[in-house]
């Protein structure tokens, strides 16, 4: 099953360096892994906003929230899911 997902972060203005920086490593690493599994298959930064878009390939409904809900940022993002059909109209 195929997803669109737009996230959008936003990092409370107070908080420290430190553990901003902790937390995008944490993310790194967790998204890093997730896309090695094949579920993330698609990762497009949004120029000059901390957004992206992102193409999931899962296997069920519930699992864009269980793959989302992981990341370290969660609970700094607005998300955006839209599910996708699985026949693209694009001649590539």
């Amino acid at each position: 099953m195929l997803y669109l997902v737009r996230t959008d972060v936003h990092l409370p203005d107070d908080m420290p360096v430190a553990q901003a920086d902790e937390i995008k490593a944490r993310e790194k690493a967790y998204s890093q892994e997730v896309q090695r599994q094949g579920k993330w298959q698609q990762l497009h930064r949004v120029v000059g906003d901390y957004a992206n878009y992102s193409i999931f390939d899962v296997d069920s409904n519930d699992e864009p929230h269980t793959v989302l809900s992981g990341l370290p940022l969660f609970p700094y993002m607005r998300v955006q899911v839209t599910a996708l059909g699985r026949r693209p109209s694009s001649i590539h």
